[in-house]
């Protein structure tokens, strides 16, 4: 039996094309190519300029079932489609969310993609890549170290300390930082206040980062930053401490799209990151966008499953964006259906349709929200695993074509673009189909309205429950004006509802919202739900055991 070899063992076995030739290929401009040695670059957003009256390619958009250990492949389908497109001729672009260090050193993994269908150089972008998370940290930290400043020389804005809402980040799982007293020993060192740290990809910035659709609008968002309250109860901004323009400088060359290519030469695009339970979980506006003229596919994925990524992706990305995406793909693996359905994680490999069928709602309830509310034709691509058997597959298709939509077989991961083929082939069906794409709420409800309707339409809950602190909130949101923006869900990945015991498709539960959070530089208000992390910690034995280089600086232990 032939040994199978890690993710990295496969990306180190491929020699890539210099990424010159790549830009070639996706028709990129040399003046507009910033490199980064000979396997990565960076594309100045100026290129929008030349292709601004060249129309939009199609969008597909690749999402997946509630995860579960068991995983699901998503990136690996999305990196793989984008091939097997190729592969039928047909000219793609991919555009990818880049990975946290946080879960890269310690138990999800990198975002690169797996097996054969993988985006690279993938040390390089699991590992720092181009420096725009420490870019994005830096903006972040100036601008608590300007507030904490501003305090300390006297406090012209008369900024309530028991009320700043702006926390530190860095781009690690540090459970140590979450709540922090700093400004300790003796006046000369600040004042001292009660603080905290996130993760760099759960900052604001990350979400202003990725919403921003050029220079002079992202600094105009960082403008907005609410930092916290004065002593009248008043919001300060970033704007009022004149920060923008030097957090702006900072992030100036991160908001470059940052172009590399997957193992078969694809052109792809893996420009931010925000996490999609607690943020909007998609890539950048302007690497989309650059992907929609360079390609006449773009290939693009949500984070974690349809009810949190692709839910903002289409509610809030494509609304601030203007996009309207074309098709919709579905990820699922018969071993995740089967954990959703009450099967143990040591026997997935046992054919069990009772299971089977048992989670299969998952699925189906996802199908059902892009369909039937977001009115977007779609696919669910089966991940194949060798253990997988010819009943349970069919038993998935039945019921998918049940609610009218087709299955393909994904064997991205064994056979890179030859696998996706038949995946490739549907989605370019359903793209030619006209649809009738419609947001899950209108704007003009009210905050609480528009929470209910996602938990309605989306996670099929009874409703709501807002604590009085969250209908505090919202009395004060909407007084300030801040009632007409969309809604960016803070919820556990691992259920439809906020409780992650909650596997498949539970009925008869209501969505808790213990708080509200206004992001006003990204444009949207954030309801708390559950116990929602900001800053991860380790697990036990962290991946960054695992990991080391020799000294010809090869890597190991990655993935």
């Amino acid at each position: 039996m032939a040994e199978i070899k890690s993710d990295i063992e496969i990306a180190q076995s491929v020699t890539p094309k210099k990424i010159t030739e790549i830009a070639d290929v996706a028709g990129v401009d040399e003046k507009y190519l910033e490199l980064y040695g000979n396997y990565k670059a960076k594309v100045d957003y100026n290129i929008l300029n030349d292709f601004a009256d060249k129309p939009d390619g199609k969008l597909i958009l690749v999402t997946a079932i509630t995860p579960t250990p068991a995983g699901e492949g998503k990136t690996t389908t999305t990196v793989g489609l984008a091939d097997g497109m190729t592969k039928i001729g047909k000219n793609v672009v991919v555009a990818l969310r880049e990975p946290s260090l946080g879960p890269v050193f310690g138990v999800k993994g990198g975002a690169a993609g797996g097996g054969w269908a993988q985006v690279v150089p993938m040390e390089d972008i699991n590992l720092h890549f181009t420096g725009d998370f420490h870019a994005i940290g830096a903006a972040n930290n100036l601008l608590a170290a300007m507030i904490d400043n501003h305090i300390f020389q006297g406090n012209a804005l008369d900024i309530d300390t028991r009320n700043i809402v702006w926390r530190r980040c860095v781009d690690m799982n540090d459970r140590q930082l979450r709540f922090v007293v700093d400004g300790l020993n003796g006046r000369s060192n600040g004042v001292p206040r009660e603080d905290g740290y996130d993760i760099t990809v759960a900052s604001e910035i990350m979400a202003v980062f990725c919403l921003s659709s050029s220079l002079d609008d992202l600094k105009e968002r960082c403008a907005r930053l609410i930092i916290g309250y004065n002593n009248a109860g008043q919001p300060v901004t970033a704007g009022d401490l004149n920060a923008q323009g030097a957090m702006a400088a900072l992030l100036k060359d991160a908001l470059k799209p940052n172009l590399v290519q997957t193992l078969e030469g694809t052109p792809a695009f893996v420009h931010g990151g925000p996490f999609a339970n607690i943020a909007h979980g998609c890539n950048s506006v302007m690497a989309t966008k650059i992907a929609l003229k360079l390609g006449d596919y773009a290939v693009t994925e949500a984070g974690f499953g349809a009810d949190l990524g692709a839910e903002k992706f289409l509610d809030i990305k494509c609304r601030f964006a203007g996009l309207k995406p074309d098709a919709v793909v579905i990820v699922a693996t018969v071993r995740a259906l089967k954990m959703h359905g009450g099967k143990a994680k040591d026997s997935l490999n046992e054919e069990d349709l009772d299971a089977l069928e048992k989670g299969l709602p998952n699925l189906l309830q996802h199908v059902e929200n892009i369909t039937q509310v977001y009115k977007l034709p779609a696919v669910v691509a089966i991940n194949a695993f060798p253990n997988d058997t010819a009943a349970e597959l069919q038993l998935v298709e039945d019921k998918c074509r049940e609610l009218g939509v087709n299955v393909a077989l994904s064997e991205v991961w064994a056979k890179g673009g030859e696998g996706g083929i038949a995946l490739a082939e549907e989605v370019v069906r359903l793209c030619e189909q006209p649809n009738n794409f419609e947001f899950s709420y209108d704007l003009d409800l009210s905050i609480e309205e528009k929470i209910e309707a996602i938990a309605k339409r989306i996670y099929h809950a009874d409703g709501i429950e807002m604590s009085s602190t969250a209908k505090t909130q919202a009395r004060k949101l909407t007084r300030l004006g801040f009632a007409n923006v969309p809604i960016c869900m803070a919820k556990t990945q691992y259920s439809f509802s906020d409780n992650p015991d909650l596997l498949g498709a539970p009925k008869g539960f209501k969505i808790t919202v213990r708080s509200l959070k206004i992001s006003a530089g990204a444009g949207f208000i954030v309801p708390l739900t559950g116990d929602i992390m900001t800053m991860p910690g380790l697990p036990p034995v962290p991946a960054a055991e695992k990991i080391d280089v020799d000294s010809t600086g090869k890597i190991s232990g990655l993935f």
